[in-house]
């Protein structure tokens, strides 16, 4: 039946009715994977994808251009390359009310400590839940506080003597525990993203001693007033570049300057107190829609 409809399942919503074509061309750029939930005429219920034999055969893809070369999107370019629901660029969007209560909920876990690293968990998981990334639907965080309360327990025992200790040795070996436990942060969190209730099987592989290195270029750009911006996008390209285990490549497209201005505005709109939910959730919004999802060796650095 090459004019049958077809349906599927997206964040528990029913999709479609989608043509025979434009529903193959959804299995071709992964909006629809082998757990997606789909039904057309004759099926008896819901199914997965790769359940259905045939069903997710490779899809044909272009040859290669003469001479090796691939078509570089110029940046600003890279989301409209990409058409149809998988657009490649990620979104986030929450309720203010649970903004606020979230942020009360965190500094009530500061000001405490020990609860801290559960608190952070359930923000994470609730941050995630409200990120869209293209044909990855229902993307969920499912670390766990246990895994890193002795890392942060550990650090901050370890930091606290060596501020009682005092001295330069001291300052340098607390700010060397500190980049080390963001590392280690920014390692488990990747490892621990799913979608559709399956494990993506991400990780991070930037080395550590990089990493310190991109960290005291931003603490030391903080002395230029504005240079930081540059330094902190910069950083974020390399570590959407160290994340493997995934066939597109992740890409930062925001220059310094929009990081910079936009900075500048939340900060001073913070200043009022009551904008701060509003302008993080902007901030947040934007820094989301700054990431783009694309075939890997179609983009490359300027």
């Amino acid at each position: 039946m090459p004019n049958r409809s077809w349906f599927y399942a997206d964040r528990g919503q029913q999709q479609g009715p989608f043509p025979e074509a434009q529903f193959r061309d959804f299995i071709a750029r992964g909006i629809i994977r082998a757990d997606t939930l789909i039904w057309t005429d004759g099926m008896a219920g819901w199914q997965k994808a790769g359940d259905i034999p045939g069903l997710l055969s490779p899809a044909a893809r272009p040859p290669t251009m003469p001479g090796g070369m691939a078509a570089r999107p110029s940046t600003g370019a890279l989301t409209g390359a990409l058409t149809g629901s998988d657009s490649g660029s990620l979104s986030i969007d929450f309720e203010i009310l649970d903004f606020v209560g979230r942020l009360l909920l965190f500094l009530v876990g500061a000001i405490f400590v020990i609860p801290l690293p559960w608190v952070l968990v359930s923000n994470l998981k609730w941050l995630t839940s409200r990120t869209r990334v293209p044909g990855r639907p229902d993307l969920t965080f499912t670390g766990d506080a246990m895994t890193i309360v002795w890392w942060f327990l550990g650090a901050f025992a370890l930091i606290v003597a060596l501020n009682f200790v005092g001295g330069r040795i001291s300052n340098i070996a607390s700010f060397l525990i500190e980049v080390g436990l963001g590392w280690l942060a920014i390692r488990w969190f990747f490892a621990n993203l799913a979608a559709g209730g399956q494990p993506l099987g991400l990780s991070f592989a930037g080395p550590y001693w990089t990493y310190l290195g991109w960290s005291f270029l931003g603490a030391l750009s903080v002395i230029t007033i504005i240079g930081w911006a540059w330094a902190y996008t910069a950083q974020t390209r390399w570590i959407y570049r160290n994340v493997e285990g995934t066939r597109r490549e992740i890409v930062f497209e925001a220059t310094g300057l929009e990081y910079l201005w936009r900075a500048v505005v939340v900060f001073f709109a913070c200043a009022f107190i009551i904008p701060i939910p509003w302008v993080v959730r902007w901030m947040a919004a934007w820094l989301a829609s700054q990431t783009v999802l694309v075939e890997r060796g179609t983009y490359e650095d300027a």
